[in-house]
């Protein structure tokens, strides 16, 4: 799986998803809720052949990791979401989108 694959169905990175050394993960959001108002995460750890789902952006314990993917396996991917989405009584709203920050020039007040 790739970024751009990742953005086609609709994950949005969470971070600044640049060519980092093997300590930095990718970290993306998917951009619907749960009914229930959960939300789904999927990290790819560097150098690591698999993806994490998880309810947090960044789950540190096993508990918190509820499906491991190879990075590959498309079919294990949709399945997984499938799941998540069941055990959280469907799919919810999409996320507001966020504005990304516009420059605005520093102006003197008179």
């Amino acid at each position: 799986m790739t970024s751009s694959y990742l953005q086609s169905l609709g994950f949005i990175p969470t971070t600044k998803n640049s060519p980092a050394s093997f300590a930095h993960a990718w970290r993306y959001q998917y951009n619907h809720l749960a009914a229930d108002g959960a939300r789904l995460f999927i990290e790819h750890p560097l150098g690591i052949d698999a993806c994490q789902l998880s309810e947090l952006e960044a789950p540190l314990a096993a508990q918190d990791v509820f499906a491991s993917v190879g990075l590959n396996d498309r079919p294990a991917l949709a399945a997984a979401m499938k799941a998540f989405y069941a055990a959280h009584g469907g799919m919810g709203p999409s996320l507001p989108a966020v504005a990304d920050s516009v420059f605005r020039p520093f102006r003197r007040q008179q």
